[in-house]
């Protein structure tokens, strides 16, 4: 329905052998300040680098420490008779999820889009550590509500908000999806060149790469772009069955056009481009490069809604 995300009854668990139990797996990333002493070696040095650039150390310290509370808040959660696991945003494409897994997600709601990919079917529960700071759309719940949410969700109670995402077909049959966005275009600043077809028309392009969103993306990158155009596209809601295209400064010539620069994709729609880039062309999603489809001259990818949605759970 237009205008909300799409709710159902969460789905009772699948049968289970006698051998088996829950399994929760507590997603997160790396702290601003985790990284300045991945980059540093030391608190010392660290805070010497950034003194010397009239900074603190000690906000990112504190808001660590804050985190640091969060994460093992959510870890007490989890019963201790259930199996457990604890995944890093950077190891998320050689983690194996499993297809009964209760997904955790603790941290910016970003980090919902960059796990999402990674899932299929799964439940996710997304945790705030830092509501001043995280707006909190995908991650709506306080860690100290993660015991009762996981309990509930093994119950098979509770209400699930599915959410759209995006995919990238190619006629080799690899598949890249997206919660956000996809973006189709060249790898460096070089115009894009591709042909694009949409609803029987098509057109040779160059530009600065499209991107394909969904309506959890429509209030990021697609809002920016329709604003900028003034674009009479309505944007899809969170729950809603429907993508929007934007082609970025489409380049008319005398061999490429300008027709086909944005619209929506429907439920059984998809829209068509073939590379006429060299070894230069690439797909990612949601701002991953390193994830990325290869897009050379002459390969094909159809870009419309995935089969599969992401399960996130209302507290």
């Amino acid at each position: 329905m237009a205008g909300s995300a799409m709710l159902e009854p969460a789905a009772a668990p699948a049968a289970r052998g006698s051998w088996a139990r829950p399994r929760a797996v507590v997603v997160t990333r790396p702290t601003e300040y985790e990284w300045l002493l991945q980059r540093h070696a030391t608190p010392q040095q660290a805070a010497f680098f950034l003194g010397t650039r009239g900074q603190s150390l000690d906000p990112a310290r504190e808001r660590h420490e804050g985190f640091e509370r969060a994460r093992r808040t959510v870890l007490d959660a989890i019963p201790g008779e259930w199996r457990r696991a604890h995944v890093q945003r950077s190891d998320l494409d050689r983690f194996l999820f499993e297809p009964e897994d209760l997904v955790v997600v603790l941290g910016q709601d970003g980090l919902v889009a960059n796990v999402a990919k990674y899932l299929d079917g799964q439940t996710v529960i997304g945790c705030n550590p830092d509501p001043a700071r995280n707006e909190g759309v995908l991650v709506p719940n306080r860690p100290e509500a993660a015991a009762d949410l996981l309990r509930t969700a093994a119950a098979g109670r509770g209400r699930i908000e599915t959410r759209a995402m995006v995919s990238a077909r190619c006629d080799d049959g690899q598949e890249l999806v997206a919660l956000n966005e996809l973006y189709l275009g060249h790898r460096t600043h070089q115009s894009a060149r591709y042909e694009i077809a949409f609803k029987g028309a098509g057109e040779l392009h160059s530009s600065s790469g499209l991107i394909v969103a969904t309506g959890t993306g429509a209030s990021g990158w697609a809002r920016s772009i329709a604003r900028e155009r003034a674009s009479k596209t309505a944007l899809p809601a969170p729950g809603e069955a429907r993508l929007v295209f934007f082609v970025r400064e489409a380049w008319p010539s005398v061999a490429t056009g300008t027709a086909i620069t944005e619209g929506s994709i429907g439920a059984r729609e998809a829209l068509t481009i073939v590379s006429r880039m060299e070894d230069e062309g690439t797909i990612f999603g949601d701002g991953i490069e390193a994830d990325r489809l290869e897009f050379g001259w002459g390969r094909r990818v159809e870009l419309s809604l995935a089969r599969r949605v992401l399960r996130l759970m209302k507290g």
